[in-house]
């Protein structure tokens, strides 16, 4: 067991040194010490210094901050010298911690492994969540899981000793509530290779979702690039009661800004409503903000937060917040680029979906839209948990309402499945009865993991294809995400309603007025759902699940079995060659929504995250072609004949055809995973043309060494036929802020010449000139 100072004069924050492991020891108005074990030391944060880069920045700018703008100007690498305008600068900043989860963290540590550097120079972590498979409950699944991934787990472990990660072994949790529970905390900057790292904004952090070259970058100390972000306010008036829960706020949130109405902004909640919110009910609200495509989301520091930091073995860190909470709340008389009114008061239940996370409709009105809609009204199955609605008050509130019916002689009528955050959160519903509670009324209690919310599902009570429809607590409702059947309709709502829809088994039922019938006849109302914030006594930790870095792990070895095919080391991508790129195949035009889970998909994919050329076979196999309507099949220009989208692109690739993708609105929405960049160019690919970019997925294709370009004119998309070849001019002089010019050469001859707009900075040019951002970092160590 080490110490790590914290002095006055400094007021170096020990930062994530874990919920059940930290004491301090003395008084922090003098000198504290804290002793910490298990979690890996030197991870810091110096409040002094952001409140001195937040008075240099205020000073310069004039005029008050939002609390976004002081959390991440506070971690500037250059707060004097760097150029700040909201939605057009590129900033260039210092975060103080990278995360990572066992999908993601295998590429970016390949990617890290070939940068050639020694050891990472931030804290980082590697959390396995997402390669256990759902199938029949928490312990066999776990062990499965465990003998299935035997090879990725133990690469990653080795990975995380040699270069100073920290490991959370499977069946820990997922990432998201680890990093609440021990890393996240008022005023950190957080970067982590999964989309809704946004959740640790419920503690007044930044968190923000990137792909694993951003991480990378992070880890090897290079200070990392991100686009000054406009400031969406969303003011909170009244308070929350009865039925309605946080994830309300954010359904309405979504149904309001739509899936890309958030993208390059951070959506900051204040106001006199916040204090009604629990802090994981506010991390819930700030995890479903990468549903709208945010940068991402954040709260004020409060009372609720201390209370939680308290509770998670981290009283000395609230300390201090409340020394620095100025720094922690946004200025008064800041200004935002919109603002949203919700009064809480008045927020009725919603329930979202089917298909996308936008379209949000009241409980009350659910049924009858369904009805007139089509869809199925019988709920199969209602699953709650996920990292967005597992805390404790989420299952005790659950638990509530699945008592009520358990002393009337009911249990669910669809099925039930309860997906703990986290080993903490599964030890302490266990000891507090809430977990028998929830299984009594036919839930099956599945491991701590992410389970069916990523499609890790091994559903066996419909066949593909099979209409119909069920309900979760998750984020995400994309076709097939869940389950891999494109007619499921999925709907998302708060774990609460997901409870009271499972027990009555149909999307008619409105808890808040309809009856339910006892098997003696008596008609009873559910009461409105409770449960405590926190439980009474302390968390329950469970079972040990972290592997501590050694020291030094310069002599250890990391096994790559070149005969694998689940992981595979990278080979560089090949350099620009100084021309301009032309007659680029046209690979697919994309018609309509096209996530991430369309160009990459997940489930069964999982397994292939650390293969580059084996994941590969999965690329845009969901996505739709405007020639035929339908899903992998696009016609070889070379061949005549139609094939997979994977299979034409690697005969392009083998007859030296580089080729282009055209895609819709928001493309690449969703997950962080950069395999859907790394895909296209592994396999060819060289420039996407679209109308709009999410924010994560043009950055990660930059990142590659593509070119994610838009149209000037976004009706210049229908002048693009399936069978052109695009020709991109103007390389020779790029530079930021100059149009690109494409001209596209149709079969018969004719030719259309358009105007493509770029994000790019000098920077991310240099990326594009080495081949990557990989490479670009190879060159100047040199």
């Amino acid at each position: 067991m080490a110490s790590y100072c914290l002095t006055v004069t400094r007021l170096q924050l020990v930062l994530g040194q874990g919920a059940r492991r930290l004491h301090v020891s003395a008084a922090l108005n003098a000198k504290a010490k804290v002793a910490m074990s298990r979690f890996e030391p030197g991870s810091s944060i110096n409040y002094e210094q952001m409140r001195t880069n937040i008075n240099i920045v205020r000073k310069r700018l004039n005029r008050p901050l939002t609390l976004s703008e002081k959390i991440v100007y506070g971690h500037l690498d250059d707060p004097e010298g760097q150029e700040i305008a909201r939605g057009r600068t590129y900033l260039r900043l210092r975060p103080d911690r990278v995360a990572m989860q066992d999908a993601t963290a295998q590429m970016a540590m390949l990617q890290f492994i070939s940068s050639g550097l020694p050891r990472v120079a931030v804290p980082s972590t590697i959390h396995c969540d997402h390669l256990i498979e759902a199938q029949i409950g928490g312990a066999q699944d776990l062990q499965r899981a465990k003998e299935v991934n035997l090879e990725v787990y133990n690469f990653l472990a080795s990975a995380g000793a040699k270069y100073g990660v920290g490991f959370w072994k499977p069946g820990s949790g997922i990432i998201h509530q680890i990093i609440l529970e021990n890393y996240a905390f008022p005023g950190v900057m957080l970067i982590g290779t999964d989309s809704h790292t946004p959740n640790g904004g419920g503690l007044g952090a930044i968190c923000i979702g990137v792909g694993g070259a951003d991480a990378v970058d992070v880890m090897a100390g290079i200070p990392w690039e991100l686009k000054c972000p406009n400031v969406i306010g969303v003011k909170l008036t009244g308070s929350l009661s009865g039925w309605t829960s946080p994830k309300d706020v954010i359904l309405k949130v979504a149904g309001i800004l739509t899936v890309k109405g958030g993208t390059g902004a951070i959506v900051e909640y204040h106001g006199p409503g916040v204090d009604s919110i629990s802090c994981t009910g506010m991390a819930t609200i700030c995890n479903m903000g990468a549903e709208i495509g945010a940068t991402t989301s954040v709260f004020p520091y409060n009372h609720r937060m201390r209370t939680y930091l308290e509770k998670t073995g981290r009283g000395d860190i609230a300390a201090l917040a409340d020394e620095y909470q100025d720094d922690l709340v946004p200025d008064p008389g800041c200004q935002y680029d919109q603002i949203i009114e919700i009064n809480l008061s008045e927020l009725k239940p919603h329930i979202n979906g089917p298909f996308t996370p936008d379209l949000a409709h009241p409980v009350e009105e659910i049924g009858a839209v369904a009805e007139k809609s089509g869809w199925p009204l019988e709920v199969k199955v209602g699953l709650i948990g996920s990292c967005t609605n597992s805390s404790y008050e989420d299952m005790g509130r659950a638990a509530s309402l699945a008592k009520q019916a358990l002393d009337r002689g009911l249990k669910c009528k669809a099925q039930f499945t309860v997906t703990p955050g986290s080993e903490q959160i599964r030890a302490t519903i266990e000891r507090d009865g809430y977990a028998k509670i929830l299984n009594d009324v036919g839930g099956v209690v599945l491991a701590n993991a992410c389970g069916p919310c990523i499609g890790q599902w091994d559903r066996r009570d419909v066949k593909k294809g099979e209409k119909n429809t069920i309900v979760t607590s998750f984020n995400r409702n994309f076709t097939a995400r869940n389950d891999a059947n494109p007619a499921t309709h999925a709907f998302v709502t708060s774990p609460e309603i997901v409870t009271a829809l499972a027990i009555a088994g149909t999307l008619k039922f409105n808890p808040e007025t309809d009856y339910l019938t006892a098997p003696n006849g008596e008609k009873f109302k559910l009461e409105p759902p409770t449960g405590d914030e926190l439980p009474a006594r302390d968390f329950d930790p469970g079972q040990d699940t972290y592997q501590h870095p050694p020291g030094d792990g310069s002599s250890l070895r990391v096994d790559v079995n070149p005969q694998s095919n689940r992981l595979q080391l990278l080979e560089p991508f090949d350099k620009w060659n100084g021309k301009d790129l032309e007659d680029l195949q046209v690979l697919i035009k994309v018609k309509g929504k096209c996530t991430t889970d369309h160009i990459s998909a997940a489930g069964p994919w999982l397994k292939f995250r650390g293969h580059l050329d084996n994941i590969s076979n999965n690329l845009l196999i969901g996505a739709v072609n405007i020639e035929n309507d339908a899903v992998n099949s696009i016609r070889n220009q070379l061949t005549g004949e139609y094939g997979g989208v994977p299979d034409v692109a690697r005969h392009y690739k083998k007859n030296g055809l580089q080729w282009a993708v055209v895609g819709d609105e928001n493309y690449g929405e969703g997950s962080s995973r950069e395999h859907a960049a790394l895909e296209p160019r592994h396999l060819g690919g060289r420039v996407i043309i679209v109308k709009s970019f999410a924010r994560i997925h043009e950055t990660n294709l930059k990142k590659q060494g593509l070119l994610p370009l838009t149209f000037a004119d976004p009706h210049d998309y229908e002048k693009i036929r399936p069978d052109d070849k695009i020709s991109i001019k103007g390389l020779k002089t790029f530079a930021p802020g100059k149009p690109l010019t494409a001209v596209i050469k149709h079969k018969d001859g004719s030719q259309d010449t358009i105007q493509l707009n770029h994000t790019f900075n000098e920077t991310q040019i240099e990326w594009f000139q080495a081949g990557s951002a990989l490479n670009r970092m190879k060159e100047l160590q040199h």
